[in-house]
């Protein structure tokens, strides 16, 4: 197989932290962290969802949570209403002034994937997307070698 840097994980994972590396340096510029942007973004699928939900979907602390909230709230990007059904929850929404934002920051992604993917062909994305679905899926399926090893 050859080294650890040789590796389909630590190839995975060494992609993903430099698309995300560029990605970082672009939304710098425009004023947002690439967290921010993973918490405006939920907010554009799910608005309205409270505070323990969205963390849930971050997989973050709700204290966290809170504080990142706080700061997209001070950057007037979000606001928090009062839970009509739960007087002790509040409800996230975005505010007008993050939708040209978002709109801004999905074009950046874009942009970084396109220059990631430089020279490769079509045939060769399609290869590339269907191996690691298939990664992905035996991994969200329970461990069929573990149930084989023990049954």
């Amino acid at each position: 197989m050859g080294t650890m840097q040789d590796s389909i994980g630590f190839l995975i994972s060494d992609v993903s932290r430099l698309m995300r590396r560029r990605f970082d340096e672009r939304a710098r510029l425009i004023g947002v962290t690439r967290t921010q942007w993973r918490v405006l973004k939920f907010l554009q699928r799910d608005e309205g969802i409270n505070q323990g939900g969205l963390a849930d979907l971050l997989e973050v602390e709700p204290i966290t949570l809170c504080r990142m909230i706080d700061r997209l709230e001070e950057a007037d990007l979000v606001e928090r209403r009062r839970d009509p059904s739960d007087r002790r929850a509040w409800q996230i929404f975005l505010t007008e002034r993050a939708r040209p934002l978002l709109e801004e920051l999905g074009h950046l992604g874009e942009v970084v994937l396109g220059s990631a993917l430089a020279g490769v062909t079509p045939a060769e994305h399609d290869a590339v997307m269907a191996t690691l679905q298939r990664i992905r899926s035996n991994l969200s399926s329970p461990d069929k070698t573990h149930e084989a090893a023990n049954g």
